[in-house]
C-alpha cells in the first residue's frame, strides 16, 4: 500500500503537448505510471506517444477513468485548469506549476475545499511517488526503490536528496507539498495519512523556515503520531530578520526566525540532532527509548 497514489491509479496530463508536460510524460510512463489521457485545449483528437489528447479534463475522464491529473500548464492557465478538474471530479490534482499568484491558489483551494471531492498538492511542488508503483510529477524515478519509509518534503531539492540517501531503504510514498505560501496538502495532511498506512514504518518530514507549517506539524506528531519519524528542518543559519528567497519566507512573519523556531522545538520536548550528527540513527536510538516516537531535528 502507499498513500494517495498505487498501481491502479490512472494519470491524465494537463498541458501534455507543451515542452515540460511532453517531457515528463515521458519520464512518468519510464517510471511505471499509469498514464492514460492528456488534455490541451483545442488538441482533442492528437497523440503524445500514442496517448490520447482530450479538449477537457471530462472528456478525458469520461473516456479513460482517470483519477489523478497532474498540471503542467504556465501560471495565468492554472486557476482555470484545477477549477476544470475539480468540475470533472478527479480525486486527486498534483499542481507542478512554478509562481501561480497567490490568490488564483487561494480560490482554486477554497474551490476544492468547497467541492469535498478533490485534493490538491502543490502548486511549485515536485509532485509525489510511490517506488514501484506510479510518478505522478518531476520527481526522478530512479533514485530510489520501494520501501517503508513515508517522506514529505517542503523542498524539491530535498526531496531528491533525502530519497537518493535513503535509497538502499526504499519508500512506501515520497510526497513533495511545495513551498508556496499557501498550499493544498499540508505536512498534516501526508504524516496522518502515513500514520494510518500499514506499509509505512518510519516517517521523514523536511521543512524550511518561513511560516509555521513544521511548528504545527510538531504539535501533531507529539499528540497524533506513534511511529518513528525524523525531522529536517532547513535554514537555521540564515541571518535573523533577512528576507529570504524562498515564496513562503518572503511573506511569513515572525514564525519564519530561526530563534523562535529553535525554541518550540525544545519546548515540544523532540530529539534534537546537529547537522554533524546522524538523524536517522538518533532517531532509531531515541524511539527505543521512549517506545513511542521521536523527532531529531537537524538545524542547517
Amino acid at each position: 500500500m502507499a498513500i494517495f497514489i498505487t498501481e491502479n491509479s490512472k494519470v491524465l496530463v494537463q498541458g501534455i503537448t507543451g515542452g515540460e508536460g511532453t517531457k515528463h510524460t515521458r519520464r512518468m510512463v519510464e517510471s511505471g505510471t499509469n498514464i492514460v489521457a492528456g488534455v490541451t485545449p483545442g488538441k482533442g483528437g492528437q497523440e503524445v506517444d500514442g496517448i490520447p489528447v482530450f479538449n477537457s479534463v471530462g472528456d478525458a475522464v469520461a473516456a479513460t477513468g482517470a483519477d489523478v491529473s497532474v498540471v503542467f500548464v504556465p501560471p495565468r492557465f492554472t486557476k482555470g485548469a484545477v477549477i476544470e478538474a475539480v468540475d470533472a471530479g478527479v480525486p486527486l490534482v498534483v499542481v507542478i506549476t512554478e509562481g501561480v499568484p497567490v490568490a488564483d491558489t487561494a480560490e482554486f483551494f477554497q474551490y476544492a475545499q468547497n467541492a469535498g471531492t478533490t485534493r490538491v498538492i502543490g502548486p511549485n511542488c515536485p509532485g509525489l511517488i510511490s517506488p514501484g508503483k506510479s510518478n505522478a510529477g518531476i520527481i526522478p524515478g530512479d533514485i530510489t526503490k520501494a520501501g517503508r519509509i513515508g517522506l514529505v518534503s517542503k523542498s524539491g531539492t530535498l526531496t531528491y536528496q533525502m530519497m537518493y540517501e535513503l535509497r538502499d531503504l526504499g519508500f512506501s510514498s515520497a510526497v513533495g507539498i511545495g513551498g508556496d505560501p499557501i498550499i493544498g496538502t499540508t505536512h498534516i495532511d501526508a504524516l496522518r495519512a502515513f500514520q494510518d498506512d500499514p506499509e509505512t514504518d518510519a516517517i521523514v518530514m523536511i521543512g524550511e523556515i518561513g511560516g509555521d507549517a513544521e511548528e504545527r506539524a510538531a504539535a501533531f506528531i507529539k499528540d497524533n503520531v506513534t511511529k518513528p519519524v525524523v525531522g529536517y528542518v532547513a535554514g537555521f543559519t540564515a541571518p535573523e530578520g533577512k528576507t529570504m528567497g524562498h515564496a513562503g519566507a518572503i511573506v511569513s512573519g515572525s514564525s519564519a526566525l530561526p530563534r523562535l523556531s529553535k525554541k518550540h522545538w525544545r519546548r515540544s520536548a523532540f530529539g534534537l540532532v546537529r547537522r554533524r550528527q546522524r538523524p536517522l540513527a538518533s532517531c532509531a536510538r531515541l524511539s527505543k527509548s521512549s517506545n513511542r516516537f521521536c523527532v531529531a531535528i537537524a538545524f542547517v
